[in-house]
């Protein structure tokens, strides 16, 4: 046996096994890019959030809004009307694209069109520019339905209209 006095012996290749490690490993790449969207999502809610309290806003957050369709509509922040200012709508928008600006021109027609009295909300968009650049037409969209686009990198402007 020309193997007999040497302890190295040849490695069967399992094939079928590297296949298997290779597909988990690529659905696990799969699974952080799934998760990624939501949690800078949540993360940016809660700079928005970390920004009003650290600037006095006094605001509810997660409110559910009842719009004319019948639809419910969850806004991240209301900020009550005051004796300068009426009602403020603001959501934080993680990735500004044109579906989630869309979703939220829609959310603010439905329930401003409900909302009989309070059509004089302002609303506002916190928009997160720290990953990509915002586009001229997100903000050309929001701007066309008198929703006032907060630029994350710029938000220190805003503190005294949500504040007062």
């Amino acid at each position: 046996m020309p193997w007999a006095g040497c302890n190295w012996r040849p490695r069967a290749v399992n094939l079928g096994q590297r296949l298997h490690s290779l597909v988990q490993a690529t659905l696990a790449i799969n699974d952080m890019f799934v998760m990624g969207q939501p949690r800078v999502a949540s993360f940016f809610f809660e700079d928005v959030r970390n920004f009003l309290d650290r600037n006095n806003v006094r605001y509810t957050a997660r409110v559910k809004l009842a719009g004319k369709s019948g639809y419910d509509h969850g806004i991240d922040f209301l900020i009550p009307k005051s004796q300068n200012r009426p009602e403020r709508i603001l959501q934080a928008i993680a990735s500004p694209k044109r579906d989630n600006i869309f979703a939220y021109l829609w959310t603010l027609s439905d329930t401003r069109a409900a909302r009989t009295g309070e059509s004089q909300a302002e609303a506002y968009a916190f928009l997160n520019d720290q990953e990509q650049p915002i586009g001229g037409d997100v903000l050309e969209a929001l701007n066309a339905y008198g929703v006032t686009p907060a630029v994350c990198s710029d938000r220190e402007r805003y503190v005294e209209a949500l504040a007062s």
